[in-house]
């Protein structure tokens, strides 16, 4: 039993300094200022701010091999520790757009892995089903419409290893969206032309979000609204997005949590240099390019991305941590398991400084 004390912490929009919470059996079993109760190893916050630890539903790579390149359970295995020790304690990794003998190899890795798993939530599959007017990064030869069969005999490989898939909704059957969602797999609406009416007709049949915002997809346009438009207008539809300043202004990540609120989501999409296979990301300053120069993955953690919120959108602190969250955990329909600082939850949680210097990563009460 252990109890976190004089700890800052928000609750309901509002900071409450010199709490104590508890912990038993990896939950938290009580949240106040009242004198903890014999029994309990007390571990002083010396006044930092205690978070819920932090969830991204899209990154490549994490401290060593790119997973498309190396999709072992050893990568995930290297992922998941080096994660954890950033603060971030759930994770679905991303596939993006390649061959069918990658995706086969990362749904073996998946779930060879997930027994042994801490952080690892199982995959995002980015492709191959995409619009190839909207390619970003992703090798157009691989990119096709969605059929039916395949689908299926991907979902049977994957047995529930497939937790999202980032598709164009405008290029897609009926039949395909219906399949995937009966099968509990959360569809994100990306690299995507779709026009303002596809995207709210998508939204209406079951996508309940979106791959990183205004990132490979059409520009927002005054006189033709389109997928940007819909998505800010929707009154419960999704966004990830990407706060490293260079996949999407500032300003324009401002903008989109004034509307959207939390709605919005924080995501990576972060990458690690790789030299082999079809996506071969290099390093350059603070970013990730294609060796022809285009915008990749990004080179942030989620904490720097909290950060950026804070100091360069004027998003308030509580909204921000909660777009590392609350947000992406209710989107998983983990709210009762993981990020929310609530009794009966889960015990990963971060102690933050007022600088957001990551201090200590608790999973399951323990210190890692």
């Amino acid at each position: 039993m252990i109890a976190i004390t004089n700890c800052k912490l928000f609750q309901d929009g509002k900071l409450h300094e010199h709490h104590s919470v508890l912990i038993e059996n990896g939950n938290i079993t009580s949240i106040s200022n009242e004198i903890v109760p014999p029994g309990f190893v007390q571990l002083d916050a010396e006044g930092d701010l205690l978070s819920p630890s932090f969830l991204d539903l899209q990154i490549y790579g994490s401290g060593g091999q790119l997973f498309s390149a190396y999709p072992t359970a050893a990568t995930l295995r290297q992922m998941d520790t080096d994660l954890i020790s950033k603060g971030t304690t759930g994770f679905l990794v991303a596939v993006a757009t390649n061959t069918m003998e990658i995706v086969y190899q990362s749904l073996d890795a998946a779930k060879a892995y997930r027994s042994e798993s801490n952080g690892f939530l199982g995959l995002h599959l980015e492709g191959p089903y995409l619009n190839a007017k909207r390619k970003g990064a992703h090798p157009e030869k691989y990119m096709r419409k969605a059929e039916l069969d395949e689908v299926k005999r991907l979902i049977d490989h994957a047995d529930g290893t497939i937790k999202m898939m980032t598709m164009a909704a405008e290029l897609q059957d009926d039949a395909v969206i219906s399949y995937l969602l009966d099968n509990q797999v959360i569809l994100s609406l990306g690299h995507s032309d779709a026009t303002f009416a596809e995207a709210m007709e998508a939204y209406g049949k079951g996508f309940t979000t979106t791959t990183h915002l205004f990132n490979a997809m059409p520009p927002m346009h005054h006189r033709a609204p389109n997928l940007p438009a819909a998505i800010l207008n929707h009154p419960s539809a999704m966004a990830s997005i990407i706060a490293d300043g260079q996949h999407v202004d500032f300003e324009m990540l401002r903008i989109s949590h004034k509307l959207m609120q939390d709605r919005l989501f924080l995501i990576t999409d972060a990458v690690t240099e790789c030299n082999i296979g079809p996506y071969q990301h290099q390093l350059a300053g603070d970013k990730f390019i294609t060796p022809d120069g285009t915008l990749s993955g990004s080179n942030i953690t989620l904490l720097k991305a909290v950060e950026n919120c804070v100091n360069h959108a004027g998003i308030a602190l509580n909204d921000a941590l909660n777009m590392a969250s609350a947000n992406p955990a209710r989107l998983m329909g983990m709210s009762n398991i993981t990020g929310f600082l609530k009794v009966g939850n889960r015990a990963n949680l971060l102690l933050l400084s007022d600088e957001l210097k990551l201090n200590k990563v608790f999973l399951g009460g323990l210190v890692i």
